[in-house]
């Protein structure tokens, strides 16, 4: 199967994972591992990636050079914040240009903020940022992200959290039909069925954190989740049989049968 393409670099997991939730970093790694996910997201408003010198920094449990950072501006409510937080995650992280971008607009759905999100992700385009964008399943302005210059469009499934599930899959489609970046889900999943469709839908994979964190088992689920996001690729790229409502075919032959 096709890899993962993001800003020039292939992926072999199209599972991408948060590390926020956890009750630990150890917990974090395991799952981390059990989930096969080689881009993990950090938010650097919540999370030590080296602003605090004297606290533990998760990058000694979910080291640089065994996965690619993506750091991410969970927390902020404007562009300018959203691009200050960016900027210094690049410096902490010695230039590293990938990034998630998130404005959010309410502080109880976290549902994004768009206006807010296409000017800090215009901002940031121009700084050499490349700009993953999690954004409204409104298919104007995910095409309009993707004219800006993001690497990759990340429309919510349902509210960060919710565990909803894909709650409108037709703008998820027409998304991904008039996309020529990665289409990646981000926000909602509940659990591996839910990975596995936003797949079979045809996106180019999932970004999850509350789902496995969240799990009474999370190491266990995030092994789930890979499986369901391997299944659901495979059966995209297979092509599912067509739908027929009003008629059967059996599944055995009907010619050339025993006495016929």
């Amino acid at each position: 199967m096709h890899q993962l393409t993001i800003a020039g670099k292939a992926y072999r997991s199209r599972l991408l994972v948060g590390t926020g939730k956890y009750k630990d970093f150890a917990e974090t790694r395991a799952a981390i591992d059990a989930s096969g996910a080689e881009i993990v997201t950090v938010a650097v408003r919540r999370v030590n990636i080296g602003q605090d010198a004297s606290q533990p920094s998760l990058l000694d449990a979910v080291p640089p050079s065994q996965f690619t950072i993506l750091p991410n501006t969970a927390g902020c409510y404007t562009a300018d914040d959203a691009v200050r937080t960016l900027r210094l995650a690049r410096e902490l992280l010695d230039g590293h240009p990938l990034c998630k971008l998130e404005v959010l607009g309410d502080p109880t759905n976290l549902f994004p903020n768009m206006p807010e999100t296409l000017k800090a992700a215009e901002t940031l385009v121009k700084e050499g940022f490349e700009v993953m964008v999690y954004c409204a399943d409104d298919p104007i302005q995910c095409k309009m992200l993707e004219e800006i210059g993001c690497v990759a469009v990340m429309p919510l499934a349902s509210l960060i959290g919710s565990g909803m599930g894909i709650v409108n899959p037709w703008n998820l489609r027409l998304i991904i039909d008039n996309a020529k970046v990665p289409i990646i889900v981000d926000a909602g999943v509940g659990t591996a069925s839910d990975a596995t469709i936003a797949m079979e839908l045809g996106c180019d994979g999932v970004l999850m954190n509350t789902a496995i964190a969240h799990a009474k088992n999370p190491v266990l689920m995030a092994s789930a989740m890979k499986k369901g996001i391997e299944a659901g690729r495979e059966a995209f790229l297979a092509g599912r049989m067509a739908r027929k409502y009003y008629s059967a075919d059996p599944s055995s032959p009907t010619t050339g049968l025993i006495g016929s």
